[in-house]
């Protein structure tokens, strides 16, 4: 692992009113947390979505009718795309939270809402470095990152009932 800042570009889109949804410098120090150490730096966007475009992306991408909380779209460039002279940046991919998704698991889960958006703006970003939850195992040892990634944001573990 590697210590140190991350060099991070984090574009932010709200296709949904902003009132009450984390401004643009929590998801970088989200993002910031779950790359340190991992990666020095990375060019990602994070697009916060309705219901309607969360079901519609979900549907397209992962084949289900429904409106999930985080997606997580790794990049994926051919090796014979080149960038431009001077970007050094790597592309990473793109998040997308669905608002109305993550206001209702908040509520019921009873989570402050900045504090579930932390979660799965980190989940979301492990996905987009190859982390997985498919198995058991691999689902114990992510989990257990993103209660450390989280702890040293000063959030609670997630996965506490």
């Amino acid at each position: 692992m590697t210590r140190g800042p991350v060099r991070l570009d984090v574009a932010v889109g709200y296709a949904v009113p902003r009132a009450g949804l984390p401004a643009a410098v929590s998801f970088r120090k989200w993002i910031a947390a779950a790359l340190d150490g991992r990666i020095r730096e990375a060019d990602l966007a994070v697009r916060i979505v309705g219901t309607r475009e969360g079901r519609a992306l979900n549907r397209h991408y992962r084949g289900k009718d429904h409106a999930t909380n985080v997606l997580s779209f790794p990049a994926e460039l051919d090796e014979a795309i080149k960038l431009p002279k001077g970007v050094t940046m790597p592309l990473l991919g793109d998040l997308v939270l669905c608002a109305p998704v993550v206001a209702r698991e908040a509520r019921e889960q009873k989570k402050p809402l900045a504090a579930h958006y932390a979660h799965l703006t980190v989940h979301g970003t492990l996905h987009l470095l190859g982390w997985d939850h498919a198995h058991a195992r691999e689902a114990e040892c992510m989990e257990q990152l993103e209660r450390e990634i989280l702890a040293g944001l000063g959030i609670g573990d997630p996965y506490r009932a």
